[in-house]
């Protein structure tokens, strides 16, 4: 009898631990120290397109500019979809280096000096992938 309770209590531990243990794939761990990723990360940015807005290297934070995926911009009248990424860079103990890519996807509109904007779902992550591959090529 102990023996099944303990097989339950195991099976229940495991089940709720295997969630936690999947990683999510706009994150990636590379063995190299922070400042190599840094360099590689501005660079592979850079090479896939995207400019940089901020950046702030103590903070492991990289902004970059949004871009349109669609629509127009009229001097007094924009409207269309943009997205931007944030990448997050954070050292961790045993000299490996931790990067994160957020993007945000957003329907924005401006008529005159308003804006209004929206934030839409995404539902693939093919660009944070690209560039996270894209990193670990350059090291």
């Amino acid at each position: 009898m102990a023996r099944i309770v303990l097989l339950s209590v195991a099976a229940v531990l495991l089940t709720a631990v295997a969630p936690l243990a999947q990683t999510d794939e706009r994150t990636r761990v590379f063995d190299a120290s922070m400042d190599r990723v840094w360099t590689i990360t501005r660079s592979a940015l850079r090479a896939t397109g995207w400019d940089i807005d901020k950046d702030d290297k103590k903070a492991g934070l990289i902004v970059t500019d949004s871009r349109r995926l669609e629509g127009e911009d009229f001097s007094v009248y924009s409207s269309g979809v943009k997205h931007r990424l944030r990448v997050v860079l954070k050292a961790m103990p045993d000299g490996k280096t931790s990067v994160t890519i957020e993007r945000r996807l957003w329907k924005e509109e401006r008529i005159l000096w308003m804006d209004k904007g929206r934030d839409l779902p995404i539902t693939d992550h093919k660009i944070e992938t690209e560039i996270l591959d894209a990193i670990g090529a350059g090291l």
